[in-house]
């Protein structure tokens, strides 16, 4: 929704979970179709697919009650997940032997802001998958209390995206929140209570996205064209270009490496002039750094925190916990001055009360801007490309940059440019058994919350090779 015609709305009401099979087989008959228009991914690859098939039958039995937590790193892992469980699985199962109720499907939580970018058809469309949805940056005791009584007693089981939201890297995990371990923990309480039996596992699901062949042309074509969005000199000679102390193997990535160094030093160069003179954000230089990797890592979380500073600013909020946890906060603000709860008779507002709330609601997405510019680099470290130049790291890379400049042109940032094929690899791990840890969550909640999301991060980032 643009500046222009964005106006303040009533407060954002509760979409309940109203699962509708006709709505879902239509959903699976188009799945297929619209794999190939919307994503890159040619192939899909499941691993340890066995210890799903068990999973769903136990669940079926009435053994057990189960969340499926995935990795999330790109907007297209519903789809690539959907696949699995509707097509994948029945047909894995069959081979096997072995007869599940259908539909496979799963309820899911949701992030209550995806249908106001995404599209308010999505409003009615998650619902009738069983989707339940929930604000990120506020306790959200209506949404918790949906989720908690779907993972009790709903007909599927649960699945969540235990990271929140994409973080735009391919084999990097973001800090997990702690909503799905207590998820867990709150259903073997709820379980209790009810003199029932099952037992309460979470699954580890991992996500990876891989080129069938590597596309560096179409990186270095896409590197370039940022090279002329940013204003920096395009394919510019070898020599001279700044050098950098690592090795990368080939000259092609290394040739490569060094103009995306240049061009992360250009953007941050940019931003923090922008920062310090429209904002009187106190940046400092970095000028005597000559390593342009170094003095990356260095301005990279400075730039960050001075653009959270100024949304933070605007709504009256401390600028305290991760990027994560302040990005949070700074939407939830946004969305309470643009969809206003506080305003209970819309029909008795003047043409001056009415005026000044389109007004706030304008500002408020404004500075919203600074908070999603902080999110597109929020795990960007500044040696994900060093470590291991493939072309799927060059393109995590380069596909974040494509993205602030998409919020500057004012276009959606979610139809990225395709470079080429890709194969996603679902990796099933080990349930993580949370009904054992029930003891110790009676003695000790908070701590036993945080160890069963440690171990959950733990168990997700073994999936990814």
């Amino acid at each position: 929704m643009s500046n222009s015609d964005l106006r303040a709305q009533p407060a954002l009401p509760f979409l309940p979970p109203q699962y509708n099979r006709w709505v879902c087989q239509g959903a699976q008959l188009t799945l297929l179709p619209l794999l190939r228009w919307r994503t890159s991914v040619a192939h899909i690859k499941v691993e340890n697919g066995e210890q799903l098939l068990q999973t769903y039958q136990d669940f079926a039995d009435g053994k057990i009650r189960w969340l499926l937590a995935f990795r999330h790193p790109s907007v297209d892992d519903p789809l690539v997940l959907s696949y699995c469980l509707w097509h994948w699985l029945p047909r894995y199962a069959k081979r096997q032997g072995v007869t599940l109720p259908k539909p496979v499907h799963t309820h899911f939580i949701y992030d209550r802001g995806i249908p106001l970018w995404a599209g308010r058809w999505v409003s009615w469309l998650y619902p009738k998958l069983g989707g339940t949805p929930i604000h990120r940056g506020k306790v959200d005791r209506v949404g918790l209390r949906s989720a908690r009584d779907l993972f009790l007693n709903g007909q599927f089981p649960m699945m969540a995206a235990p990271e929140g939201a994409t973080n735009g890297h391919n084999e990097i995990i973001s800090p997990l929140e702690p909503g799905v371990a207590q998820l867990g923990f709150w259903c073997v309480e709820d379980l209790q209570k009810a003199n029932r039996g099952e037992r309460v596992l979470i699954l580890p699901v991992g996500i990876q996205y891989d080129y069938l062949q590597p596309p560096w042309q179409g990186i270095e074509k896409l590197l370039g064209k940022l090279e002329q969005d940013m204003g920096v000199p395009q394919a510019p000679d070898r020599d001279t270009l700044p050098e950098t102390p690592v090795d990368l193997g080939s000259d092609r990535q290394m040739y490569l490496y060094r103009r995306l160094l240049r061009l992360g030093d250009r953007l941050l160069s940019v931003m923090a002039e922008f920062y310090r003179y429209h904002y009187q954000q106190p940046i400092p230089e970095f000028s005597s750094e000559t390593d342009l990797n170094v003095k990356f890592q260095k301005q990279l979380p400075v730039l960050l925190d001075a653009a959270l500073r100024v949304s933070e600013t605007y709504f009256g909020l401390s600028g305290k916990g991760t990027f994560v946890d302040r990005c949070r906060r700074i939407e939830q603000a946004g969305w309470e001055f643009i969809y206003r709860s506080d305003i209970q008779d819309w029909e008795s507002l003047s043409l001056l009360e009415r005026g000044l709330a389109d007004w706030i609601a304008v500002e408020a997405n404004r500075y919203m801007w600074h908070m999603r510019l902080v999110e597109s680099f929020v795990a960007v470290t500044g040696d994900y490309v060093k470590e291991n130049p493939t072309a799927e790291r060059f393109a995590d890379t380069l596909f974040l940059m494509w993205d602030v400049m998409a919020r500057f042109r004012g276009s959606n940032p979610f139809k990225r440019p395709r470079l080429g094929q890709q194969r996603a690899t679902i990796r099933v791990g080990t349930p993580i058994d949370v009904s054992r840890r029930f003891e110790h969550y009676q003695t000790s909640r908070r701590q036993a919350v945080s160890e069963l999301t440690q171990q959950l991060q733990l168990a997700l980032t073994s999936l990814i090779r």
